[in-house]
Formats: C-alpha cells, structure tokens, sequence
C-alpha cells in the first residue's frame, strides 16, 4: 500500500473574512492554522503534503507557508483553476468562486496515487483527528466497496460566536458507519439552542452531539475516478440553475455513492475543540486557543523548532 499523503485545501477565496485567510499568522512567531495542522500530521506518520492552491496566490503562498513546510516535509502544489473542466465545458461569463471541495479533490487526479486525508486550510482539527485518520488509511484498503473514513466532530464544538458557519450534518447506523450527509451552509447558535436555516429560510434546531463533518475525509484514490464520472452531471444541473456560485460539494460525491451502496464511510470520532478563522473577528480567540494548546504541552513553544 502506497503511504498516505495528506491534501490541504487552500484555494478558498475567503470572501466572509477578508484577504488571504490561509496565511494570516495565529501566533507571534508567524505560525498559521495550517502550520498547526501539517505538524499533526507529521506526528502521526504523514510525510507529504499536497496544497490546492490558487495559481494567483502561488507565490505569497510558498512564501508564507510551502518553503517553511518544505523542510519538514515533502511538499507538492496543485491548482484549483476554474478553467480545469471536463471536455465540452467551459467557465460562464462572470464567474469567479471556485467550483468547490469535491472539484478541489479533483484535481489532484495527477498528484496523488495512493489512500489521502484531506483537511480545510482554515480549521484546527487537533492532535487526535490525524492519528486516528493515520491509522484507517494504513489498516484499510477497498474491496468490493470503496472504503473510506471521515473524522466526525460534535456540532457544539464547532461554532463560531461571530456568525454561521457550513457544515455536513452527518446520520450513522449502529457500526459507526455514515448512512447520509448534508451540507448545511447556514447553523449557528442562538439563545435557545443550534439551529440550521433551510433554503426557504425556515429555521430548524440541530441536537447537541450531533456529529458533522468538517472536510476531514480519508479516501482511497478510487475516489478519482467517482469524480470525474460525476463532475459533468454536476455542471450540466449547476450552469443550468446556478452558474456562478453552484459548488460541487464532497458530501454530495459521497452521499450518491452510499446511496448506491457502492461505498461505506467508517466515522471516527474526535472529542478535540475545533477552532479557526471563518471569519476575522474569530482571530483573537483562535490565538487564545493557540496559546493555551502552547501551555498545555500540546504543541512547543515555536512549534517546528
């Protein structure tokens, strides 16, 4: 079995914080939210890591991240362009977010041949998530089904005070198996609980210890080819019906192969705080947290010294 490599999603225009928000540093020795994440996963057994990045910010990015990483570990790039389509499309007129987290995956066809974890650039996912992802992908391999894995966190942990955040809300059968996911791009928490806003915008409550996902996802390189045989389905419906901002979700690649019983998702359970920066004003309580992970022995004082 070929060793698994870990892929950071960083091509995410952070359009709700501002800016680059991938390399904006969380403690005062430059360290990123992704520095904290990379060094898990070199602590866990990971030795390369594959950044989808955005081919404008190449250059700030190996500047701020991929040449200090670099010394560390084995370091690819690969871009997220909005032109990388399958035959006979093309980008409509105007658009310009990307095409999402499954389109991210997708083109790292070429950069990846064997089992992968894939993480947001933005999240702090903790110690525990990496090894437990680290210890699937080296015990499991796909047979008649695609074998794949997913970190679950509880939802309570994983708001933000300063606005809603996207999650895959995530219903597992009595093995721990996920039996169905589904993105929810509006939860937050009010006064009386958690809620999600559906697209009529009814308000509906979300249970605490719920588990959803946060695009913490081990996959075998089968993956690949789900991809490309689904991504032309997804355009023809998205620029029929939402041309400049539809998304191609990982959810929604994962969910029709479960429904297709084509696959099954072992959910491993993190207990660990999330925390990042989906939006500016989280900031000073990401580097809180930082500070007192630093106090508690978890990570040293300057990280990957």
């Amino acid at each position: 079995m070929e060793k698994p490599v870990l892929v950071v999603m960083a091509a995410g225009m952070g359009s709700r914080y501002g800016g680059l928000k991938q390399i904006d540093p969380v403690d005062e020795y430059g360290n990123i939210i992704m520095d904290f994440s990379v060094y898990d996963a070199k602590r866990a057994g990971f030795e390369r890591v594959v950044f989808v990045i955005k081919r404008e910010n190449e250059a700030d990015f190996k500047a701020a991240v991929g040449n200090r990483i670099e010394k560390h570990m084995e370091v690819s790039y690969v871009f997220q362009d909005l032109t990388k389509l399958p035959d006979g499309f093309s980008v409509p007129e105007g658009r310009v977010k990307p095409w999402g987290t499954a389109h991210a995956i997708y083109c790292c066809a070429d950069a990846v041949d064997g089992p992968f974890a894939v993480i947001n650039a933005d999240d702090f996912y903790g110690r525990e998530a990496f090894r437990i992802m680290y210890d699937y992908l080296t015990g499991h391999e796909d047979d008649r089904k695609y074998r794949f894995a997913m970190v679950g966190y509880q939802v309570e942990n994983t708001l933000t005070e300063n606005g809603s955040v996207a999650r895959g809300v995530c219903e597992l059968d009595e093995n721990g198996r996920l039996t169905s996911i589904t993105e929810r791009t509006k939860i937050w928490r009010r006064e009386d609980g958690i809620v999600y806003e559906e697209e009529n915008g009814e308000e509906v409550r979300i249970l605490e210890g719920t588990l959803v996902s946060m695009n913490l996802w081990g996959f075998s390189k089968g993956i690949f080819k789900e991809l490309a045989l689904r991504f032309p389905a997804f355009l023809n419906k998205a620029l029929r019906e939402n041309p400049l901002k539809g998304e191609f979700y990982i959810p929604s690649v994962v969910s029709g192969l479960l429904g297709e019983n084509r696959a099954s998702v072992q959910v491993l359970h993190s207990h660990d705080q999330w925390f990042g920066v989906t939006y500016k004003e989280d900031k000073p309580f990401v580097m809180e947290a930082v500070r007192e992970q630093k106090a508690s022995g978890s990570y040293s004082e300057r990280l990957w010294d």
